[in-house]
């Protein structure tokens, strides 16, 4: 198996409204016109939005469960500036703010927030993470 993550595929709770959430972060939606899932390009990876009980049936789980789902997103920003600016953005689009932008303990700045369906993001600014021009995040040796 290759050494990639192709797609992150969000089980939402309302379609639309979800969507609308990250059209109102200023993303653009591909594939227009897939019906009963969105797709959003998000440089060499793809976020997906889908229903919850069709994700659930789809991959033959439970659909139930809430509260922290054991992980969370991240958007790594090229600024400890950009970090607030984007948690502003995302509360100015409806996201729940969890944790006010603070120097992190690894030596960065960073907050969070939730979407519409609880799921975390991780808005970050990592002074060892180089971002590329297309938003690719290089790690060091």
């Amino acid at each position: 198996m290759e050494q990639r993550l192709s797609i992150v595929t969000l089980g939402v709770e309302d379609l639309e409204s979800s969507t609308g959430f990250y059209e109102r972060l200023g993303w653009r939606r591909s594939m227009t016109k897939s019906a009963g899932i969105m797709f959003f390009q998000a440089g060499g990876t793809v976020l997906a939005l889908y229903p919850r009980h069709a994700l659930a049936e789809d991959a033959n789980l439970a659909e139930n469960g809430h509260g922290f789902r054991g992980f969370s997103l991240a958007y790594n920003t090229r600024s400890r500036e950009e970090v607030d600016s984007v948690l502003a953005e995302a509360e100015a689009a409806g996201a729940k703010i969890l944790k006010p932008a603070n120097n992190a303990f690894w030596g960065g700045y960073s907050g969070y927030f939730a979407d519409p369906d609880g799921f975390a993001w991780e808005v970050a600014w990592n002074p060892f993470f180089e971002i590329a021009e297309d938003g690719r995040v290089q790690l060091p040796d």
